[in-house]
Formats: structure tokens, C-alpha cells, sequence
């Protein structure tokens, strides 16, 4: 007799397989839409944040349609794509505890930064936070998020601290991850509104550190992840 290997898997997936699994009942056809984020979460005992990543992997492989403002609709399901929707919630990094690690260790890289940069490095997050602002509109997301990136790297090398860019540099190069992207995309960066505010935030980081103001740059960074969190939680307050 086979066995396989039992492995824990993320809250996350259970979410997307239980939403699956409805769809595949037929509770859930082609083009309806799907409860709210609110109304998953109470039936399935897990935070919004949880529906969200959940959704977000369901959305990146084409099995759900999100619409902004109406909610979430049911495509067509292949076993393919449920596999790949699987695959990508359990292979790549869990969007919440990338947040929950860049929430602790950013805001001193900044303070960090903002002591230690120089006059080259803090020109040149003053140059992408200009190119942030240009790019600060749902059509032009893709250029925004890699942009986005780049200023995370530059920080990291301002604040001159090889430990801390050991730990951080995986960290934000999860930003190239599928689901992550999709996450931000629909959650976080989802309208012109959005995207404005936090290209605002990242040039309060980016004066403070300019400036040399390390506690000013590291309220500054503390803002921007206080306002990923509001987004993610719905617009509650942040936790």
C-alpha cells in the first residue's frame, strides 16, 4: 500500500478548496457571484484577510473574477487550473506573513536609512517616489508595483546594514510572486485613490530619510504598512 506524506496546509487553502468544492456542487455556476469576504469568513471561521489570499489565488489562475465594487464571480473551473490555484496557495510565501515581517522590520530600516544614506542614495528614493506619483493608476499597476520595488531595495541598501538586507532582501523580492502581486493588486492598490495615498506615504519616507530625520522616517514607513493593513482589513482600523 502508498501512502502520501501528510503536510499541514495554510488557512488560505482550505478557504480556495472549500470555495472549490462548492463550485464543483454546483452551488456556485459560471458567472454568479460568491458570498462576501465578510459573510466567507464568519460561515468559515477565519479572518478577511485569510478569504482574501484565498480569493486572490483563485483570482491570479483565472478561476474567479473579481469586479471592483460588486464582488467576486465564479469562472468556469478546468482541473488544471484548480491544481494550479492550489499549487500557487501552498508553493509561494503567505501574503499576510510577508506583511506581518515587513511591518516589524521596515519601519527601522527606515530610522536606519535615514542615519546612514548618502547624498546618492537619498536622490534616488526621491527619484522613484516621482516616478510612483506618475504611475499611480490601476492601468499603469504593473509599472507601479516594480517601481514600488525598487524603492523597498534602495532603502535597504541606504540603511548599509548586511544582516538586515540578508533578511529583508527575500522579503521584498516576494513582491515577484504571483499571488502576492495578485493580493496587493486587488486589495491594496485596487484604484487611483489608493495608489495615490501610498505613493504619498512613500515620499514622506523618502523626505524623512532625505532629511536625515530617523524618527520621522520611521513613522513615516510605519504609516505606509498601518494603511496596507486598514486596506487589507476592509478599512477597519489596522491591528
Amino acid at each position: 500500500m502508498e501512502f502520501r506524506k501528510v503536510r499541514p496546509t495554510k488557512a488560505s487553502t482550505e478557504v480556495a478548496e472549500q470555495i472549490l468544492e462548492a463550485i464543483r456542487r454546483g452551488s456556485f455556476p459560471p458567472e454568479t457571484k460568491l458570498p462576501s469576504e465578510a459573510e466567507l469568513a464568519q460561515m468559515m471561521g477565519v479572518s478577511r484577510p485569510t478569504v482574501r489570499e484565498a480569493l486572490s489565488g483563485l483570482a491570479a489562475v483565472g478561476l474567479i473574477e473579481p469586479r471592483v465594487g460588486i464582488g467576486n464571480f465564479v469562472r468556469p473551473p478546468t482541473d488544471p487550473l484548480v491544481h494550479q490555484a492550489l499549487v500557487l496557495l501552498e508553493s509561494e510565501e503567505s501574503c499576510l506573513e510577508i506583511m506581518e515581517a515587513r511591518t516589524v522590520l521596515e519601519p527601522p530600516l527606515a530610522e536606519l536609512a535615514a542615519r546612514k544614506r548618502t547624498d546618492a542614495q537619498a536622490q534616488t528614493l526621491e527619484e522613484i517616489c516621482e516616478e510612483l506619483r506618475k504611475l499611480g493608476h490601476p492601468q499603469t499597476f504593473d509599472a507601479y508595483f516594480s517601481a514600488d520595488k525598487r524603492f523597498h531595495l534602495a532603502l535597504i541598501e541606504a540603511a548599509r546594514n548586511e544582516l538586515l538586507a540578508r533578511v529583508l532582501l527575500p522579503l521584498v523580492n516576494t513582491m515577484d510572486e504571483r499571488l502576492y502581486r495578485e493580493f496587493t493588486r486587488e486589495y491594496y492598490l485596487k484604484d487611483a485613490g489608493s495608489i495615490g495615498e501610498v505613493a504619498d506615504l512613500h515620499g514622506k519616507v523618502a523626505s524623512a530619510v532625505r532629511a536625515r530625520r530617523p524618527a520621522r522616517a520611521r513613522s513615516a514607513m510605519r504609516a505606509h504598512w498601518d494603511r496596507m493593513w486598514c486596506l487589507v482589513h476592509g478599512d477597519e482600523a489596522a491591528s
